[in-house]
């Protein structure tokens, strides 16, 4: 068992330094939603939801929420990957989860209304990373689109899992930025309230065949460290204004 005291050591000798993010719609920002859904948030919908209520979660959503509200009611861009596999094709090592059009791989109900906004595209994603989801089969990439097209020069990343399918989105989002995919984005931001990752200590993972232990805070840090380590610029507050 991860003890806090552990995490603490690991806070202190991998620091991650935050800021506070103003947003005031003078530079471009885009907000990116990467797998707010029933299936990894929603206690007991799926082999990879939480079986109880979990602090970090409920605290993504709620940034989350409050961030997409704000997003939309000022018109500006939102990107959402969804997870959607096609029942015939595994993704190992996980078990089978968020099955296209199951109640798995749809928002959380307090993000459903997305559905039906203007400023919000959807990206329904088969995959781990959802900056590769985000190709179509001519080559195209829906998100490089959306960033060229909304002439974005900042994103802010929120979602689960910070050290999973969050990680891989900003790593692959920073690595196409460098190459020169990406312009006019300047900035990736992620949020690290906005962010979170699931529980499965190690107490638990021993008695489950082939499986890794993984502590919730622990890992939680050590996403936002490696987002850090790659050029992400991480926030612990987003505030909007004039």
């Amino acid at each position: 068992m991860v003890t806090n005291q552990a995490v603490e050591v690991v806070r202190n000798e991998i620091p991650v330094d935050q800021s506070d993010l103003f947003l005031s719609g003078e530079v471009k920002t885009g907000l990116v939603l990467v797998d707010i859904i029933n299936g990894f948030c929603t206690v007991g919908s799926g082999n990879l939801a939480p079986q109880a209520p979990n602090d970090q979660i409920t605290e993504m959503v709620d940034e989350s929420v409050k961030l997409a509200r704000e997003f939309c009611k000022n018109n500006w861009p939102v990107y959402a990957v969804v997870d959607s596999h096609h029942p015939d094709v595994p993704e190992p090592p996980y078990p089978p989860h968020c099955i296209a059009g199951s109640d798995e791989s749809r928002f959380v109900p307090a993000l459903q209304w997305l559905e039906s906004e203007p400023n919000v595209t959807i990206r329904h994603k088969d995959c781990i990373d959802g900056f590769i989801g985000s190709y179509e089969k001519d080559g195209s990439n829906v998100f490089v689109d959306w960033v060229k097209s909304h002439q974005i020069k900042a994103i802010l990343v929120v979602g689960i899992c910070t050290d999973v399918c969050v990680l891989d989105f900003v790593c692959s989002a920073l690595a196409a930025r460098n190459h020169g995919m990406l312009s006019p984005l300047e900035d990736v931001f992620m949020y690290s309230r906005g962010c979170a990752t699931f529980d499965f200590p190690y107490h638990v993972a021993r008695n489950v065949k082939d499986s890794l232990a993984h502590p919730q805070d622990l890992m939680h840090h050590i996403g936002l460290y490696m987002a850090k380590s790659r050029g992400a610029k991480i926030v612990s507050q987003v505030s909007m204004g004039k």
